[in-house]
């Protein structure tokens, strides 16, 4: 049975209230769906390890117990 039927079948049996319902919520997704492009943003370059040496000052005793 396809997916469609089953769905149709199931909408067949609620009452008319709850039909006004499932008709609301599908239109919200065939909107989201249609909105979204499935576009794989490219993440920002970040720097790696060590970008910060020579900017910083640190006080020579900052990590001493």
């Amino acid at each position: 049975m396809k997916i469609e039927t089953a769905i149709l079948k199931n909408v067949e049996k609620l009452p008319k209230s709850v039909k006004q319902a499932v008709l609301d919520y599908t239109e919200f997704l065939v909107n989201r769906y249609n909105e979204e492009t499935p576009q794989i943003e490219k993440p920002t370059k970040r720097g790696g390890l060590g970008i910060w040496k020579g900017k910083i000052w640190m006080a020579d005793d900052f990590d001493s117990q």
